[in-house]
Parts: structure tokens; sequence; C-alpha cells
């Protein structure tokens, strides 16, 4: 059993419980009740036009406590103090970890950076049921993950047409070519490139390169997994990252805005033209 299997399986327990107390009509409700989405795709530096983007690089900070491969990361005492450190050093999407089992997060961390910030927000979670994406909008989630791995075709066109019905985006994560395929066929803006392998946790970050290319220039490309300082920024950048989502090296910097900073900047400088 790989550990993305393990994960979900807590996922839907957990989220069993949840539906138990607030039901699919109540959830569905709520998410209509909630002010409209942020455009995180905007926010991210997408255009359909690829000749009228930018050349800077974006950041997408996480709001992380720990992981199934480090474990314990940091002492978030105040997820909304850390989100707004995020926001002043130029963060373009806060991401909040949301799963409870393996990561430490809950939507109580996601309910304090909504009432913290005002750009758009990520709920980083396993998603696995359409439950879970009327969720994220009634806590204020812009955008959403989508993990191509645990997703049938199907699956992924049902959640994605319901993001998008919804008025959020979706990050669709991806780990390998034929993944990016799928991705790419049923039509997602936002794609995430993983280097972490999902079996043994391990990082190569030298996989970005070779999945990145197959990628449409009108797509926003998100690197993920494996940033510990500015040179994996420029590493990524270089190969064609439009964005970076970092968690770890953040949550344990004691200067979090000013690391951003430095990512920024070191990212755009190393940003080449997106000429695919």
């Amino acid at each position: 059993m790989s550990v993305l299997t393990e994960i979900i399986a807590g996922v839907r327990i957990d989220l069993d419980a949840r539906r138990s107390i607030r039901s699919q009509s109540q959830i569905e409700t709520d998410a209509t009740l909630a002010a409209p989405a942020l455009d995180a795709y905007a926010a991210l530096g997408g255009n359909t036009d690829p000749g009228a983007r930018d050349a800077a690089m974006r950041v997408i900070s996480e709001v992380k406590r720990k992981s199934p491969s480090k474990g314990e990361l940091a002492e978030i005492g105040s997820p909304a103090d850390l989100a707004r450190a995020y926001a002043a050093g130029g963060a373009s999407v806060i991401s909040v970890l949301t799963e409870e089992r393996r990561f430490g997060g809950s939507l109580a961390d996601f309910d304090a950076v909504r009432a913290a910030v005002d750009i758009p927000l990520l709920r980083k979670d396993f998603t696995v049921d359409a439950y879970q994406i009327h969720e994220a909008r009634a806590h204020g989630a812009d955008l959403i993950l989508l993990i191509v791995a645990a997703l049938d075709d199907a699956q992924l066109r049902e959640f994605l047409d319901l993001t998008h019905a919804l008025g959020m985006n979706a990050l669709v994560e991806t780990h390998t070519e034929e993944e990016i395929a799928r991705a790419v066929k049923l039509g997602s803006k936002i794609i995430g490139v993983n280097v972490r392998n999902l079996k043994t946790l391990e990082v190569d970050r030298g996989n970005f390169a070779r999945l990145a290319e197959n990628i449409p220039s009108d797509v926003v490309i998100v690197a993920e997994s494996g940033v510990r300082d500015v040179a994996d920024v420029e590493h990524y950048a270089t190969h064609g990252a439009d964005a970076i989502l970092v968690g770890e090296a953040l949550v344990k910097d004691n200067d979090p805005r000013a690391a951003i900073e430095r990512f920024i900047d070191a990212g755009t400088a190393a940003k080449p033209a997106r000429a695919r």
C-alpha cells in the first residue's frame, strides 16, 4: 500500500465524521453563501495569451505543521500571524494544510488564515469527494488541490467542473508524463509538478525539467516539493516554473517574509522567456 493510499483511507474516515455533523445539502448551501472566490489563476500570473504574461516568479506559501516524511516541522502558534507575514513578503497564494492525521492541519487553521488575509487561499487536502469541494468553498477557499494519481479521468473531470462552477480554480498535481497528459487533456489551467515519489517520499528535483516541458505555455506551472533555498528556486525557474509551492523552508525560517522576498527575486531573475 502506497503512502497516498494510506493517507486517503484516513481522509475518508475523517470526511465521514464531518458529513455526519453537516450534511451534503447543508454544506452545498454554505458554499453558495460564501463570498465570491478570488482569481487564483490570475494571481499566479495566468493568462491565456502567453505573450502577455510577465516574468515574475510567484510563490504559494504554505501553512504546514508536519509532514509524513519529516514529522513535526514547526510550532505554529498563530496561523494568522504566519499568513500575514507571507502576504507581506509578497506571496501570491497561501496554502493551508487541512489534512489532520499526517499533516496536523485543520479547517480551523484555514479559517484563521482566511480571516487574516485577502489574497487567494489554497485548501490543501486530498480531494476524493465532491463534499470536500463544497466544503472548501464554504470556508472561503479560492483554489483546491486535485491529485491526478488519486483520481480516475471521470472523477477528475467531475471535480474540475464542480470547482469551476463554484468559481474556484484547481491546482492539478502530477508526478509523471502520463499524469500530465491526463491533466492537459481535461483542460487544467494550473498544473503542479511534484517531484516527490509517492511510494518512497524521496525528492528528485531533476525530474522537474523533464516533466514540465510537456505542459502547454498557457498553463501555469507550479513546482512542488524540494524548495530548500534560493538555488532550488533558480533551478525550477530556469526549467519553466511560473510558481513554486513552499512549506517546510518557510515555516522553519525565522523570517519567512524575507525568505519569500528572496525567493521571488531569485526566481524572477532566473526565469527565461517561455516559448514552447
